[in-house]
């Protein structure tokens, strides 16, 4: 027996004790970690509804943008595309220059204001339609009134031929339709834009009588 024998040891018993108590720390954690977590989606609850409030939920259209809302105020008459609009009206339309070399618009003059405009040279083949897709601009359709005081006279026929007379709301709306349809061409021919002669109440000419 050249080497020591080991020693006989006796079985040693080991014992875990495992406390079921969450240490105080653990348990601040977890409840931070939960507060924290409900916060959290309470903040993509509120993004989600400011998202769903600002631009619309199943909208075709997004919320208009501060570019958007500037252009909008600067055209503030633009019209729905039924009619046309004032970028064309613009682009389409001759400048004074231009006009000066039409015999038709030689010794022009607006006449006096009223809601009625006087409009000629136009060409044979313009209709109604073509009219109201230019004159419909200035009318609010929504209004009952206003959509029966717009009226359109086309003459086809005889001395009146390739003229038009157009019933507007009001004087305002009449002036800017001349101001902006006035040497608008259409068919390839310059409209020319004026007040209609209206004429006298029969009490003036009653009265224009008696002075004389």
């Amino acid at each position: 027996d050249v080497f020591e024998q080991p020693q006989h040891v006796g079985h040693k018993k080991i014992e875990f004790h495992i406390n079921t108590d969450i240490p105080a720390v653990l348990q601040i954690n977890s409840e931070k970690e939960e507060k924290n977590g409900k916060s959290l989606y309470f903040k993509y609850l509120s993004t989600v509804t400011d998202e769903i409030n600002n631009t619309g939920f199943g909208r075709i259209f997004p919320a208009p943008s501060s570019n958007d809302k500037m252009e909008t105020e600067e055209e503030e008459d633009e019209i729905p595309s039924e009619f046309i609009s004032r970028k064309d009206l613009e682009k389409n339309r001759l400048s004074r220059e231009e006009m000066e070399k039409f015999s038709v618009f030689k010794n022009y003059e607006p006449g006096d204001p009223n809601c009625r405009i006087y409009v000629k040279n136009l060409a044979k083949q313009v209709q109604e339609k073509d009219l109201k897709f230019i004159f419909g601009r200035y009318v609010d359709f929504q209004s009952e009134v206003e959509r029966n005081m717009f009226d359109i006279r086309l003459m086809k026929e005889g001395r009146m031929k390739g003229q038009a007379f157009i019933g507007l709301p009001n004087e305002k709306a009449a002036a800017k339709a001349l101001k902006e349809a006035n040497g608008y061409v259409l068919f390839e021919k310059p409209m020319v834009v004026q007040f209609a002669r209206s004429a006298r109440p029969k009490q003036d000419a009653n009265e224009g009588k008696r002075k004389k």
